[in-house]
């Protein structure tokens, strides 16, 4: 977890951790601020109810959700452990999922 969170760093970002246990749940909710969510461990399912999307998560996968941006969330079978980071809205233009490897 502390190489993902040195990653978000390197951005400019000030990361956090969670974790939450299996099949928890986040009902729909946006925030005022841009969102950077990496999966450290387990799984994670978001979905984007305004959009019609969902994006999976698994460690390493990353998730940047602008302001405003609709979404839930069910945890997987494993439970997960995130790391999470706020940014200014406007900073991210889109909903864009990047898997591990890939950012």
């Amino acid at each position: 977890m502390t190489e993902l969170s040195d990653r978000l760093a390197l951005e400019g970002l000030r990361p956090s951790p969670w974790s939450n246990g299996p099949g928890d749940r986040y009902g729909a909710h946006d925030h005022d601020y841009d969102k950077v969510l990496v999966c450290a461990r387990g799984s994670i399912v978001f979905g984007l109810a305004d959009r019609g999307e969902r994006m999976a998560l698994a460690a390493g996968d990353r998730l940047d959700l602008p302001a405003g941006t609709r979404h839930d969330a069910v945890v997987g079978a494993e439970g997960v452990t995130c790391v999470e980071a706020h940014a200014p809205a406007g900073t991210i233009a889109a909903p864009v999922r990047r898997g591990a490897g890939s950012w």
